[in-house]
């Protein structure tokens, strides 16, 4: 199972020869993780010499594959001339060095492959702090020969202890580093968890954009807010997240925030890593869960980043569905589908063409402001505070004056926040059953 026709891919500059390496195991749809895979290895910049499959029950403790499979890869690894042999696995710290020795090449296994990525494609600097810290941690576990680099973080002069090995020395350094990146990060964390206060003082909703790698995410994102983020039809091609304001339809403003995308086994180093950004998803107001509706694998996709949601503890967050990309699906047409309570809960749109847009932000506001009103609400003279606030939170449509003085706004704001301003003022709010909700259905 070698020399696949799929892995002949024109190769990017600096990229190098590699065997890829995908075994089979009960109960695990092989096709699929085998197509991800070679997806994953061209987004690293692989030129992919062959692709080496088989079956198994369970791994080898030493090798991982077995004897003869391994032979088998060292022997494509010999005939191509490749520098690096990728397995789709989770191998450990002593697999890799096993198979090393037999294969006489650089291993890598799938969380390395990830992590590499990731290193590829980071462009900010806390995101490049954050692979940094997740190649840190991954590697700190495979520190088995001297990492000299290391001592140029520092002067490298009285840093070694008397009898210290050149090993521990390195552990020492990486662990050096590792503190210093947390603390970086930490630094980020809280600069982002000020910017989300200030939002909440100022009762601006946040909605965070999840999914799949590939997905979608960073074109919605752009045809949304009118941003021009790199977007690109391949693995993780956004990993700093990018936050911007929104308009609805409704007159009320929302945040948006396009993240990492998800895939699986990610890596718990890069979960751990990037806390600071995925916790932008764990504090949203709302999940856009964005599903490429043209994905053959698009259930078991769903699944997976239900999975990683639970993980960064974001499982109970609202969530609206978004099936992009119906453009390519001739079967599928712009909609809103509503649950059993009349909520928006799965919206089917193409970002690339724009259709279904405009139902997308309809159901979003929705979402966020079930309880949108737009109705009268008399103020007398004595509310200017009040009416101060309306007008601050531009929730004023227009507004006439009586003759005694009173002021008639028609306001258009949630219910909810209008009763508590209304009570804080001493005033009495238009009653619920009559006010008349402002979003469209």
């Amino acid at each position: 199972m070698s020399n696949l026709s799929e892995a002949n891919a024109k190769p990017v500059a600096g990229s190098q020869r590699a065997v890829l390496v995908h075994l089979e195991f009960p109960n695990v749809d092989f096709e699929a993780d085998r197509q991800e895979f070679i997806e994953l290895a061209r987004s690293a910049g692989a030129e992919i010499t062959s692709v080496i499959g088989g079956r198994r029950d369970r791994p080898d403790a030493g090798l991982y594959a077995g004897s003869g499979k391994v032979d088998e890869v060292a022997a494509a690894v010999q005939a191509s001339g490749a520098e690096l042999a990728i397995f789709n696995h989770d191998l450990s710290p002593s697999q890799e060095r096993n198979l090393e020795k037999h294969l006489q090449c650089r291993v890598l296994n799938r969380a390395g492959l990830i992590l590499d990525i990731f290193a590829r494609r980071a462009r900010s600097h806390e995101g490049k702090l954050q692979v940094e810290l997740a190649q840190l941690n991954h590697l700190s576990t495979r520190l088995v020969r001297g990492w000299t680099h290391l001592e140029r973080q520092k002067g490298g002069i009285g840093l070694r202890g008397p009898g210290e090995t050149q090993l521990e020395t390195d552990r020492r350094l990486v662990r050096g580093r590792i503190a210093t990146v947390k603390r970086h990060l930490e630094e980020v964390r809280a600069r982002r968890a000020q910017n989300r206060q200030g939002r909440a003082r100022n009762e601006i909703p946040t909605v965070s954009l999840v999914g799949y790698t590939n997905a979608g995410k960073s074109t919605l994102f752009n045809a949304l807010t009118g941003d021009d983020s790199f977007a690109s039809n391949q693995l993780f091609a956004t990993l700093d997240t990018t936050v911007r304001r929104v308009q609805l339809p409704t007159g009320e403003t929302a945040v948006l925030a396009d993240t990492v995308g998800f895939v699986r086994d990610l890596p718990h180093e890069l979960i751990a890593a990037f806390r600071a950004t995925l916790e932008e998803s764990r504090e949203a107001s709302l999940l856009l869960h964005v599903v490429d509706a043209a994905d053959a694998e698009r259930v078991q996709r769903m699944q997976q980043v239900d999975a990683v949601l639970a993980e960064i503890g974001a499982q109970d967050v609202p969530r609206l569905l978004v099936f992009n990309k119906i453009d390519l699906r001739e079967d599928e047409t712009p909609r809103i589908e509503r649950d059993e309570e009349g909520q928006p809960a799965r919206v089917f749109v193409s970002a690339q063409s724009g259709a279904g847009l405009d139902l997308l932000r309809t159901a979003i506001a929705a979402r966020l402001y079930p309880d949108l009103i737009e109705d009268d609400l008399l103020l007398p003279p004595s509310a200017a505070k009040l009416r101060a606030q309306l007008f601050a939170l531009h929730a004023v449509r227009s507004e006439t004056t009586e003759t005694d003085g009173t002021s008639r706004l028609k306001v258009r704001l949630p219910y909810s926040r209008l009763e508590r301003l209304c009570r804080e003022a001493g005033v009495t709010p238009p009653p619920r059953a009559v006010a008349a909700i402002a979003v469209a259905s």
